[in-house]
């Protein structure tokens, strides 16, 4: 009974399998005729879902082999292989695999030339179009907003109108991805005009048109079109997005309006966006770059998430404030995070260190850079270049400077830079005719550096060369490189130049003012540096401390002691400037020069740090001039007890007050203190440019291959001089010697060797120009000032008074007016202490200065380096 009732019940239940048997029969013959109707492949779907997963685990390796062993393979499987390629960066493989395609779509042409524009190859994906459409491929709105992503500058503008001729022809002009693209394009490729135009003829805008006509303002410079454009934005309705504001933002730090960036911080605030890291980014940046880092800092506090970004915005503005260990101390909050360590701000902690010109700490962060595989990266590898040349590690700048896998103007830059801040003015101009041997094109920084170096050696023509360059480069309407050759040729003495390059400027901001104004005070013309400083106020230009630093200088060298103490007021109370160490030194050396010793001592009490050398430096000076031996000895013995000084002038002037004082005893002590901290007196020299190359003389030069010649000259001179009435000032030889010796002396100083060998070596009526590296005597300031008249008189150099304008340009004091009358080209110039011709320091450096010059086993008395005709030939 059981088993009747077990087959029964096994019966039945077979029922109703047999009876849906012909259903199934028939779906899978439906199936099967859908498959073959629409080409699926359930096997091939597999194999394409096992790839995506593959790929999407990024292992690219193991993916190929799976496609490799398809049995069947559709445009889907080869454009998703074709992407994990393009994903990689192998745009190579990717190109084989669409070749091989029988049939390729929109998609698969799309996905190459977005591997093409990722890797910055925009005339390849551009080609790439072409032969898409050479092929009949007809491309669908995607295709065209991926091209039209990828412009970057105006090279590619008659492929982007080509482009938009395509778009209307196929329909696409009303999509509304495609017209935002579009307008992106034309303000990208620098076609703002047409960018607009197309901004007000599309039929639809959303958010992203609004901030693609925004950015396209911003990179023109155009900040307050683009505020205009987000207020219209408003008003119409449209919310704005984080790319909005951060735009916008960027219009703020462009006009310098901290109050609109506070405006924008409030908006962000009420549309409830402060929780996008993004855009609090942007905040932070806008007000680090206001110079509001507390404020900035407060925000950063404040934000519920920071990235490695925010990090380097807030140290970036620590340092650019000067602020270091607040920097230091937020970096090494960063360093405890899980942030990735190669994007760190290496950079700005290696600019920090460089100047600073602190080595051990660019040392301990090159250190990191290695560690974390970050010494790579382009940005880095050239800050590193910029610290070591700055600390004058010259060799391990060279090495990292050598390893560098791209070498931009930047790295070459910065080391020329360096060179010529340290004085190594030589090996900065040698760097510069590598660079052009090696092609990389010289940007308006290199010039700015180079042109300091031909200023420093007073190289006029080379000075004009590089103006050359400069004007051929298209650079001559750049700011900074235009002031730079303002500041070039006032210290070659050329104001006529100096002034015409400024009056030739498109544009002049405060920096090309501020070259103009220490071209002034540089050349001695208190008066026309205050009218130029007034003129630069009147213009609407807001002066800063650089200005009233060269206005001070101006007044402490033309003794407007009334004037300088009007502008150090000014500064302060109507300009709200923070006087700054340099501010202070200028009004010390105003008061000292004109002898007010009295109110230098109260003003230098008053002041919120310790004098320092160079402040102190001024009251001895000054002592030196009136007399003032007293005090004189006080302010010695303040730069004596100095731990360190940058050179032994002020041992070399107290011994020269004792000297004139006839305390010879003492000038034998304060020596003698000299040679005890192993400090040497700079020797004075004098050197001249003469058909490409530097002569450098010495007091007493007996080395020169035509010194008997240059001696005659001088006799020659000497004797229509005393005709004139020239007396030798005995008391400039300030030496324990017969008189005689002192006239000696006297008479072949180096600048007057320098004077009588132009004299003999150029043409009638050529200027002359002598560069000094110290300060000339009082004797051969009268000696010149004769020896100028007597040279019309005598029409030495061939001058006509009635027939030539020759420019004069004469730094000697109290003959300005003189200078103005007469007609001589005799420049002669003044330079900052210790920058003598780099070959002749070396050859001179264990030369003494006693009664006379004693030069020990000299080869050479004069430089034969040949800079010039080296550039020419670059």
């Amino acid at each position: 009974m059981t088993l009747r009732r077990t087959t029964t019940l096994g019966a039945s239940a077979l029922l109703p399998v047999l009876r849906t048997a012909p259903q199934r029969r028939h779906l899978r013959t439906c199936t099967d005729a859908r498959t073959v109707k629409t080409g699926f492949d359930p096997a091939t779907s597999r194999s394409n879902f096992r790839v995506k997963d593959i790929l999407e685990r990024g292992d690219l390796s193991r993916a190929r082999r799976v496609f490799d062993q398809m049995p069947n393979r559709n445009a889907v499987s080869t454009n998703m292989m074709m992407s994990g390629y393009v994903n990689a960066g192998d745009l190579v493989s990717a190109r084989k695999l669409l070749d091989g395609m029988a049939e390729r779509t929109a998609v698969s042409w799309t996905i190459l030339m977005g591997g093409y524009l990722r890797s910055d190859k925009v005339s390849e994906a551009f080609e790439l179009f072409g032969e898409m459409r050479r092929c009949g491929t007809e491309a669908d709105y995607v295709t065209f907003a991926t091209l039209l992503s990828g412009v970057r500058h105006s090279d590619t503008f008659n492929e982007v109108i080509q482009v938009h001729a395509q778009i209307i022809k196929l329909g696409f002009d009303l999509v509304l991805i495609v017209n935002n693209a579009l307008v992106d394009a034309y303000c990208k490729s620098c076609r703002l005009g047409l960018g607009s135009q197309l901004f007000k003829e599309v039929p639809e805008k959303d958010c992203v048109t609004f901030n693609a006509l925004i950015t396209g303002y911003l990179n023109e410079g155009l900040f307050e079109e683009a505020i205009n454009l987000f207020v219209e934005m408003q008003k119409l309705g449209f919310r704005p997005s984080e790319f909005t504001f951060t735009a916008i933002l960027a219009a703020g730090i462009g006009l310098a309006d901290i109050g609109f960036g506070k405006q924008i911080h409030s908006l962000v605030l009420k549309t409830n966006f402060l929780w996008n890291v993004f855009l609090g980014n942007a905040l932070l940046d806008s007000y680090s770059k206001h110079d509001h880092v507390e404020e900035a800092r407060k925000l950063f506090d404040e934000m519920p998430e920071v990235d490695c970004v925010s990090y380097n915005v807030i140290i970036t503005g620590y340092a650019w404030d000067g602020q270091v260990e607040a920097c230091l101390g937020i970096f090494r909050g960063l360093q405890s995070t899980r942030f990735d360590r190669r994007q760190f701000p290496f950079s700005t902690l290696l600019s920090v260190a460089a100047n600073m010109v602190d080595f051990e700490m660019g040392r301990q962060i090159h250190c990191q850079t290695i560690v974390t595989k970050a010494d790579s990266e382009i940005l880095v590898g050239n800050a590193l270049v910029d610290m070591y040349a700055k600390c004058a590690r010259y060799k391990e700048a060279k090495m990292i400077f050598a390893d560098l896998a791209y070498r931009s103007p930047v790295p070459w830059t910065a080391l020329i830079s360096a060179y010529i801040q340290n004085g190594v003015h030589e090996e900065g101009l040698k760097l510069f005719v590598e660079m052009q041997r090696a092609n990389v094109s010289a940007d308006q920084a290199t010039f700015a550096s180079i042109l300091k170096a031909s200023a420093v050696l007073a190289s006029l023509s080379l000075g004009k060369q590089l103006h050359s360059f400069v004007f051929r480069l298209g650079y001559i309407s750049n700011v900074f490189a235009a002031s730079a050759l303002v500041d070039m040729y006032a210290k070659c003495g050329s104001m006529k130049h100096a002034i015409q390059t400024f009056e030739e400027m498109p544009e002049r901001n405060v920096v090309s003012w501020n070259s103009l104004i220490s071209a002034y005070a540089q050349n001695g013309d208190g008066r026309a540096t205050l009218y130029t400083f007034e003129s630069m106020v009147k213009s609407g230009l807001r002066p800063d401390s650089v200005g009233f630093l060269n206005v001070l200088s101006a007044c402490s060298h033309c003794g407007l002691v009334e004037e300088g103490l009007k502008y150090f007021d000014l500064m302060h109370n109507t300009y709200a400037l923070v006087p700054k160490r340099e501010h202070f030194a200028c009004m010390v050396d105003v008061l000292c020069r004109s002898g007010r010793f009295g109110e230098a001592e109260k003003f230098m009490s008053q002041m919120p740090f310790e004098a320092d050398e160079i402040m102190w430096m001024s009251v001895l000076n000054s002592c030196r001039i009136h007399k003032n031996q007293k005090l004189a000895k006080e302010a010695a013995d303040k730069l004596f007890a100095m731990e360190e000084l940058r050179d032994a002038a002020s041992y070399v002037n107290m011994s020269n007050i004792y000297a004139a004082a006839g305390q010879w005893d003492c000038v034998v002590q304060v020596k003698k203190a000299m040679r005890e901290r192993a400090m040497k007196k700079v020797p004075a020299c004098s050197w001249v440019e003469i058909k490409h190359r530097s002569h450098v003389f010495m007091a007493n030069d007996n080395l020169h291959p035509q010194i008997k010649e240059i001696r005659r000259r001088i006799d020659t001179l000497a004797e229509e001089m005393e005709k004139e009435g020239y007396k030798p000032d005995t008391s400039c030889a300030l030496h324990n010697v017969d008189e005689e010796i002192k006239i000696e002396s006297l008479k072949y100083h180096s600048e007057r060797l320098a004077i009588a060998f132009a004299l003999i070596s150029t043409p009638k009526g050529s200027p002359i120009l002598i560069m000094k590296n110290l300060r000339a005597c009082t004797d051969c300031h009268a000696a010149i000032k004769v020896m100028l008249v007597n040279l019309l008189s005598l029409s030495l150099c061939g001058v006509h008074l009635l027939q030539e304008k020759c420019e004069i340009i004469v730094q000697l004091d109290s003959i300005t007016k003189l200078m103005k009358r007469l007609a001589v080209s005799l420049i002669l110039k003044l330079t900052n202490r210790d920058k003598m011709p780099e070959k002749r320091e070396a050859i001179y450096k264990e030369s003494t200065v006693g009664g006379g010059v004693k030069l020990s086993k000299l080869r050479s008395a004069w430089m034969a380096g040949n800079v010039l005709s080296t550039c020419k030939t670059a």
